[in-house]
């Protein structure tokens, strides 16, 4: 059964999907080989100061354009659905086949549409899931750059391109770091959502409820409100998994932030400048780029650096980075939604007594 037309998503989200900037096709071969050299630099600058190592080979990121974001988006959803997927086609009610045609076909424009929207804005990601390689050489993950994105946007604030595109690799290569380094992580994340997706209600009574409670959503935060359409869709039960994965990924991504706030003064001489400029351009937008930000949770992801880093900065602070570093031991060290907000509770409940380091 084929819940969503993967194909159509692309074809919709690659023609919906607005132009990159104008580039001769010289400054696009010399964006494409900064990146992949910088991103190397930034690993080996991320590894000394997080102090987290691994035995995966380094990499250079793959730099894409935004058809090629989307592509690889719509591959690692297909990834993360199956198990839903799976489930839906072996159930005992299964729709006609006119109407999972029908089905899958709008919600396929309706991925695409997401996608579109989302891949002008994206500078980059560490795509957690990939198809399985059939000869398990591989990697598992792959740090993704989006060049013409990352152009836009350093020609948008007037900053200098190559401490930009550093500045950028440093928060990217901090979730390479994570996940090539911290074994067990990549796992964790990948069950909980997992665990998410089948703690779904699929009869259709629940699945009206939800869409009637989507469309009050949508209503709601077009006059100012602060809804999102996770919220509105999910279960009871997904939403404690739901705040399990909040929190592991408001620790990653506030975790990316500290790292390169932390690490670019000394390599990325117009950090400060960066820095600023970027803070300005996260809060921007139309009212309407606003609107659906807050309806697709993008709002929450800001939320996510703010917070996270935050957490981050006051627990190294406290206690070192070889005590911030006890949080990469096991899923129960990971910090709570309730610690990220009260940092030193995380330290009572991990470290023990606080120690501020030498």
């Amino acid at each position: 059964m084929q819940v969503i037309d993967w194909d159509l998503a692309v074809t919709t989200g690659t023609r919906l999907v607005r132009p990159g900037p104008q580039v001769s096709r010289e400054e696009a071969r010399q964006a494409v080989t900064e990146l992949r050299t910088l991103s190397r630099e930034a690993e080996g600058h991320v590894r000394e100061f997080t102090k987290i190592h691994t035995e995966t080979a380094p990499q250079p990121a793959t730099v894409v354009d935004r058809p090629g974001w989307i592509k690889a988006n719509v591959e690692g959803f297909r990834v993360v659905l199956e198990p839903l997927t799976q489930r839906m086609g072996s159930g005992d009610n299964q729709p006609p086949a006119i109407v999972s045609a029908v089905g899958s076909r709008i919600t396929g424009v309706e991925v695409g549409a997401v996608l579109a929207f989302l891949a002008s804005r994206v500078l980059g990601q560490y795509e957690l899931f990939l198809p399985p390689d059939p000869t398990g050489q591989e990697a598992a993950g792959r740090l993704t750059l989006v060049a013409p994105n990352i152009v836009h946007a350093e020609r948008e604030m007037n900053v200098n391109p190559h401490d930009f595109r550093l500045w950028v690799c440093l928060h990217e290569e901090t979730h390479r770091v994570q996940f090539t380094g911290v074994t067990w992580l990549r796992e964790y994340v990948r069950s909980q959502m997992t665990e998410f997706l089948l703690a779904s209600d699929l009869d259709l009574p629940t699945l009206l409820e939800r869409l009637r409670n989507a469309a009050d959503t949508v209503a709601d935060v077009v006059r100012g409100g602060e809804g999102s359409l996770i919220d509105a869709i999910q279960s009871p039960a997904q939403k404690e998994i739901l705040d399990r994965l909040t929190a592991v990924m408001t620790l990653v991504e506030g975790h990316g932030d500290y790292v390169m706030d932390a690490v670019g003064p000394s390599v990325v001489p117009s950090v400060a400048d960066i820095r600023a400029k970027f803070a300005q351009r996260r809060e921007g937008g139309s009212r309407v780029d606003r609107t659906v930000r807050r309806l697709l949770g993008i709002e929450v992801k800001m939320k996510q650096y703010a917070e996270g880093s935050a957490f981050v900065r006051t627990v190294v602070g406290r206690v070192g980075m070889d005590g911030f570093n006890k949080i990469w031991t096991s899923p129960e060290t990971l910090p709570t939604i309730q610690e990220i907000a009260d940092p030193d509770s995380w330290i009572s409940r991990v470290i023990g007594t606080p120690a501020l380091p030498a």
